[in-house]
């Protein structure tokens, strides 16, 4: 059971203990941690997190296409779950990454601001 997490931060139940997710919301989390966790940077997990990090170095015209590839190698290991679609928009100085899923039947739906594109 994956735990509730905003900003970094694990969620108290109120009770001494903390918020669990199920269900889709648990895959939903998993999804937003491998999307955020710069790949690489765990020693003993390399394969996981994603490259979007990286994105700001590519050109714009690029951007669109990397970022569906580093959605893809992120969540390879998620067997059960299945990308439909990958919208990356400019929003300013930063960008935000849409990814829309199907899990078990489910349409899930992951959102990530990135830093600086």
């Amino acid at each position: 059971m994956e735990r509730k997490l905003i900003r970094g931060d694990y969620v108290p139940d109120g009770r001494g203990g903390l918020i669990g997710l199920d269900g889709g919301q648990e895959v939903l989390a998993r999804v937003l941690y491998r999307l955020t966790a710069r790949r690489g940077s765990f020693p003993f997990l390399p394969e996981l997190g994603s490259r979007l990090y990286q994105l700001g170095r590519e050109k714009p015209s690029e951007r669109p296409a990397l970022a569906a590839q580093y959605v893809a190698e992120a969540l390879r290991e998620e067997t059960d779950l299945a990308v439909r679609s990958v919208e990356l928009r400019q929003d300013g100085a930063a960008g935000r990454l849409t990814v829309y899923l199907d899990w078990q039947g489910e349409m899930l739906t992951a959102r990530v601001t990135l830093p600086v594109l």
